[in-house]
């Protein structure tokens, strides 16, 4: 057989030969540092035995494919520390993922503790060496081998494999798992790992099922490698939002309350009026909507009509017992069916479309509460919501200033470079998730296809991410662990006019359904402030900044001219406080600093003399002595055009 080598090179063996082998034939070192083997492009185990001609790689530490096998070998080796420590903990799944690798367990919560505990552990196996043995079973005795170790999650998923899988399993030293591979020759190729967190997890993702403990880690080829990533990771920590943002006191979140319910404090319900008075008047003032105040619940009644009921009622709060009360309410997860009640209350022509209603619209989710994270994933939350009901010839454009208002928010907001697009379609595999005929689908989907195409927008394609009613356009964002979070969403929608009997009177007096766009212009402005606290690190735009100006007064003889600075700079809508302790002016400025306080004015004898100020700011440091009304004129000009002005690194240095 013929191999035909990465480097192009051909290697020809008269048997049959094993990667490794293989490896081993080209170099000794090469097969120490083998991890797995990419055989005509598919990654393989070094165990695997090749009889015929195919292309081969050898991937090692230094290829994406070999350090994953790393981190999978390390997630097994975790399992068998956790099943020494916690025999009775039952062992499920165990993956390398993109950072790192996991494994879950049925057992009691992990404590750091635990973790350090299990970290020894695997210490202890990877220093005792074990080669790692694949072998396999048939069906019946591999269900019968999981139940004589008592692994009933195991015994599930080997059920649940295709009858004429494979089923392996691996052998590390006596501990053996279900695991289709690859993994290492040995475990003593982990060199470098860490146990970095644990929470909850529920068996297949599925909120119906057990919820178990997942362990996270990460491993590396080398000892900096390692220590490098978890620096990055104490730096991406210390940019979470659900912990500066509580460090900065913009929200918080009490347990009699309840989970997914955050409380806005002043300074970050500030922030989000600040964000809601901009989206309301940019909205209503300069792309021509109207906007509305709907309830904030209804009768199961509207929710049937709008399908809502039969396809998100697991994600509805319902008040009432369906089976038993005459009449039952629903708080309200989306305003869709409330402004086209809007609309239908005045009978249309064709002339007055498009109409464009927009609304502040505070919703309700019946999130599962282990997807629920700070900001980001809540069950109570507001959105800059809007609903556009448009002739058929009008929804091409009218979708295309969709797409356009929502980019011009990302601009002003700073984050636009750090968005993706896609198409998110339905599922033609699952019928019953959504609603209307396979053309419509295909035509609308491809209608967005085109207008994304000729706005040169990247975008990638997603199955069954469509609402039940038609196609989007979702414009996400990723977190700082790496999460991708949806910020911005628009749906066009062919069907639900029929359900609702909408229509507009065309030219020739007939009655037409409209199309109808669903759509944000900015989203969910909790999950937004999450997104700017980890963008900014807390030091946001001037003009989002709940304090904007800190005056600082050398002492108390100066407190009157500093009461006057701030009456002028409030004149001027300015967000101003003063600093009134008794404290050294170094003192104040390092707390103002700590605060992210944009620009702190520094006032004594010679300021309140010549009716100036000392400017010290985020951006540049020490800007010198200015006029107050210099000062004032700068500082609203900042504000009204939301600039953004760039932190000097030197600056973040002190």
């Amino acid at each position: 057989m013929k191999i035909t080598l990465k480097d192009g090179s051909v290697k020809e063996y008269n048997e049959a030969k094993s990667v490794y082998d293989i490896a081993l034939d080209i170099s000794e070192g090469l097969a120490r540092a083998a991890c797995c083997g990419m055989v005509d492009g598919k990654v393989t185990d070094l165990r695997t035995v090749l009889d015929s001609d195919c292309s081969l790689s050898i991937c090692t530490a230094n290829d994406k494919e070999g350090l994953a096998v790393i981190r999978h070998t390390a997630s097994h080796v975790m399992a068998e520390a956790v099943k020494n420590l916690f025999p009775d903990a039952k062992v499920t799944i165990g993956p390398s993922i993109e950072n790192g690798f996991y494994y879950d367990f049925d057992h009691a919560p992990f404590s750091r503790e635990d973790l350090d505990a299990i970290e020894a552990e695997m210490k202890k196996i990877i220093k005792a060496g074990a080669k790692l043995e694949r072998f396999t079973l048939p069906r019946e005795e591999a269900i019968k081998y999981m139940e004589e170790k008592n692994e009933p999650y195991k015994v599930e998923l080997i059920r649940d494999l295709p009858e004429d899988a494979e089923i392996s399993f691996y052998d590390q030293g006596g501990f053996v798992d279900l695991c289709a591979g690859p993994h290492l020759m040995s475990v003593k190729g982990i060199k470098a790992f860490k146990l970095t967190s644990s929470s909850g997890a529920y068996w297949r993702g599925n909120s119906d099922n057990a919820m178990l403990q997942r362990i996270y880690g990460t491993a590396f080829n080398k000892k900096e490698e390692l220590e490098e990533y978890l620096a990055y990771l104490e730096n991406i920590k210390s940019r979470d939002h659900n912990k500066l943002g509580r460090e900065m006191e913009l929200f918080t979140t009490v347990d009699v309350i309840g989970q997914g319910l955050p409380l806005l404090m002043p300074k970050g319900a500030k922030i989000i009026q600040t964000m809601q008075r901009w989206i309301e008047d940019l909205e209503d003032n300069e792309w021509g909507y109207t906007r509305t105040k709907t309830p904030l619940m209804a009768k199961s009644d509207l929710y049937k009509l709008s399908g809502h009921w039969d396809h998100y009622l697991d994600g509805m709060f319902v008040l009432g017992d369906p089976k038993k009360d005459k009449e039952v309410m629903a708080l309200r997860p989306m305003t869709c069916p409330f402004q086209y009640f809007v609309y239908k209350a005045t009978q249309h022509s064709y002339r007055d479309l498009p109409c464009r209603y927009s609304e502040t619209s505070t919703l309700f989710r019946n999130e599962d509460s282990g997807e629920m994270h700070g900001l980001t994933r809540v069950r109570q939350f507001t959105i800059s919501e809007g609903h556009l009901i448009v002739r058929p010839d009008q929804m091409v454009e009218e979708f295309k200033n969709c797409l356009a208002l929502a980019k011009y928010c990302l601009q002003t907001l700073g984050v636009e470079e750090d968005v993706t697009y896609h198409l998110s379609k339905w599922d033609p595999d699952n019928r019953e998730k959504y609603i209307g005929e396979p053309e419509v689908w295909e035509q609308t989907e491809s209608s967005i296809r085109q207008i994304l195409n000729e706005l040169d927008i990247e975008f990638t394609e997603d199955v069954g991410e469509a609402a039940f009613y038609g196609p989007k356009v979702d414009i996400n964002t990723r977190n700082v662990y790496g999460k991708e979070d949806t910020m911005i969403t628009i749906q066009w929608d062919a069907l639900l006019a029929e359900q609702y009997d909408m229509y507009y009177i065309d030219q020739n007096g007939d009655k037409v359904r409209p199309y109808i766009i669903h759509r944000t212009s900015m989203g969910c402005y909790e999950r937004t402030l999450a997104w700017l606290i980890e963008k900014y690190e807390g030091k946001f735009p001037t003009w989002l900044c709940p304090e904007q100006v800190r005056i600082l007064p050398i002492s108390e003889k100066f407190a009157d001219y500093a009461s006057e600075v701030e009456r002028e700079l409030k004149k001027n809508g300015v967000l101003v406080t003063t600093d009134t302790r008794s404290e050294k002016i170094g003192f104040k400025i390092r707390e103002a600093r700590l605060a992210k306080v944009p620009y702190m004015l520094v006032v004594g004898q010679k300021e309140a003399e010549d009716g100036v100020v000392s400017v010290r700011s985020r951006f540049a440091g020490d800007e010198g002595v200015k006029p107050l009304k210099e000062f004032i004129a700068q500082i609203c000009e900042e504000i009204r055009t939301k600039e953004i002005r760039k932190t000097e690194a030197a600056e973040e240095t002190k």
